[in-house]
């Protein structure tokens, strides 16, 4: 990540608009449940040294939802991606589908950034401060819980409207019934052989993901929490996609 707007894992209250990362005796301020803020991923940088990276995120926004706030405290943010949410996400150059085009060639074209709707239920996410993945809950539209989702990424840098990360490709589904599997390995090799990832750091993803398995088994915060039962305020609206949504921020923190 560049410029001076943001911590990693950090945060500031946005009332909607986004304030400060820090408080005034220079602890780092909170987002309030209801808030609304940017969460986003930035395209990698393959010459990065480690998957827990080190403040320095790619400059260009891959992917960027609006979401509300949940929880924001020194243990978890968690998220809300609510159902018809205008999002940003990359395809083609030609406005092909990323999961439509053949794996050998998917990350050799160039993208451009598309907006779109998030389709079908809200997704939960939860992020621990300092560790290299979020999870995600999903249910289906009856609110039937169908699986945690280990999505493996940078940690979260905060700024004053949101979070940035680096997704790592290489990503795990957690049942239930607490079974799991490896998601999206042949995305992951791909990316290495596009150029995207060298290998040291593809090896850090490797542990990074061992690490995740490691919480799954143990069955420790966030997947003990509860949050299956976790339901959405009625009140809350669907947050807006701002018009600067790819915007470097003027200060990151950790």
């Amino acid at each position: 990540m560049h410029g001076a707007d943001a911590t990693t894992d950090g945060g500031g209250n946005s009332g909607n608009g986004g304030a400060g990362t820090a408080g005034r005796d220079g602890a780092e301020a909170r987002w309030a449940p209801g808030d609304h803020i940017l969460w986003r991923y930035r395209a990698g940088r393959p010459d990065a040294p480690d998957a827990a990276g080190d403040g320095t995120l790619g400059r260009t926004v891959a992917v960027c939802r609006p979401v509300t706030v949940v929880r924001d405290d020194t243990e978890t943010l968690a998220v809300w991606v609510a159902p018809d949410t205008e999002c940003v996400r990359p395809v083609l150059a030609d406005g092909t589908e990323l999961h439509r085009e053949p794996l050998v060639t998917r990350y050799t074209k160039p993208h451009r950034p598309h907006r779109t709707r998030w389709f079908g239920a809200g997704v939960l996410k939860l992020a621990r401060p300092g560790e290299p993945w979020s999870v995600w809950l999903f249910w289906e539209n009856d609110w039937n819980f169908k699986c945690f989702y280990v999505n493996l990424e940078a940690p979260r840098v905060r700024w004053s409207g949101g979070v940035d990360s680096e997704d790592h490709y290489l990503d795990l589904v957690v049942h239930a019934d607490r079974s799991w599997e490896w998601r999206d390995e042949d995305e992951f090799a791909a990316a290495q052989r596009a150029g995207l990832m060298s290998a040291p750091r593809a090896a850090a993803v490797r542990e990074a993901g061992r690490r995740a398995v490691d919480a799954v088994q143990a069955w420790g915060p966030p997947f003990s929490g509860g949050w299956e039962r976790w339901r959405p305020d009625p009140k809350w609206t669907v947050p807006l996609l701002p018009a600067d949504w790819d915007r470097t921020p003027a200060r990151l923190s950790s």
